[in-house]
């Protein structure tokens, strides 16, 4: 039996690309599935019917879903994605939050509204859908949440200053997130993924065409990831890089340091500094050991 037998899955962002192949693959394991898309453009403008037929695919197939258009950027239409959940299917089980947009130029020619509108639909769309969906699964004491991130973030990339920082920001909220979960078998867990998709074929200089996409930029490449961290054997607080069929890991290390004291002075940090950012004896960090050790 699948451990998504049964199951209610909210993708957010489902109409396309990455979100409807998460969508498909929950509901094909048995899961019953929310799929929400506005269904506007990567800029996030417009709106269309794209969340109604990855609904009405999965119901061909013999599966169990439901549409809604709401953004996730807007806290009332973050909250009718849940009602939609409760109101169908009675509870919510996994978030994946996979909705977003992008505004893509250098800092210095991005206006402050293009830096906005992307930090609303990846950052605050993602805790708000979180956020409404958190109670549910914190009281039931089981909860899989994934947070969408992306190597624009995690190493960065020219032109992304937006993304990248919305992006690089999902790793902090899972780290929160994680810690508080798990004393309640709530597990969150950030995805990094690379496949060809309406959002990477319109970043500049991509030479992708969506007519003809390679097959090892097959979104469905990067969904495998996405089942394993909601699983019943799911980690939690782990980035996990999915790609062509790839996959790895990228976490935070830090090393030992330098004790200079409470007198420690400019000059006394730049005789010591190539110890300080030295990182041949870095370990990782585990947020969940250090809430252990506080605990």
């Amino acid at each position: 039996m699948s451990d998504f037998e049964g199951k209610v899955v909210i993708v957010t962002g489902a109409g396309n690309g990455l979100g409807r192949s998460h969508a498909l693959a929950f509901a094909e394991r048995g899961a019953k599935v929310v799929v929400n898309d506005l269904g506007g453009s990567v800029h996030g403008e417009g709106q269309s019917d794209a969340a109604d037929a990855v609904v009405d695919e999965i119901k061909a197939a013999g599966g169990s879903a439901v549409a809604n258009k709401a953004s996730v950027s807007d806290r009332d239409g973050a909250k009718s994605i849940v009602d939609d959940a409760l109101a169908a299917f009675g509870t919510v089980d996994i978030v994946v939050n996979n909705a977003g947009i992008l505004r893509d130029k250098s800092f210095k020619n991005m206006t402050l509204d293009e830096f906005d509108l992307v930090i609303d639909v990846h950052l605050r769309g993602s805790a708000y859908v979180t956020r409404f969906a958190w109670p549910i699964m914190y009281e039931k004491n089981w909860g899989r949440v994934v947070l969408t991130s992306s190597t624009s973030g995690i190493f960065g990339n020219f032109g992304q200053a937006n993304y990248g920082a919305a992006k690089m920001a999902m790793l902090g909220l899972m780290n929160v997130l994680a810690i508080e979960g798990a004393t309640h078998n709530v597990r969150v867990n950030c995805l990094a993924p690379g496949a060809a998709t309406r959002m990477t074929a319109s970043v500049p200089g991509s030479t992708i065409d969506m007519s003809s996409p390679p097959p090892q930029m097959s979104p469905a490449l990067v969904t495998p990831a996405v089942l394993y961290m909601c699983s019943e054997d799911a980690p939690s607080a782990h980035t996990i890089h999915a790609a062509g069929g790839r996959f790895s890991r990228s976490q935070t290390y830090t090393n030992e340091g330098v004790a200079l004291g409470l007198e420690a002075t400019y000059d006394d940090l730049t005789e010591e500094v190539a110890k300080v950012v030295d990182m041949g004896g870095a370990e990782p960090f585990d947020p969940l050991a250090r809430r252990r050790r506080r605990g």
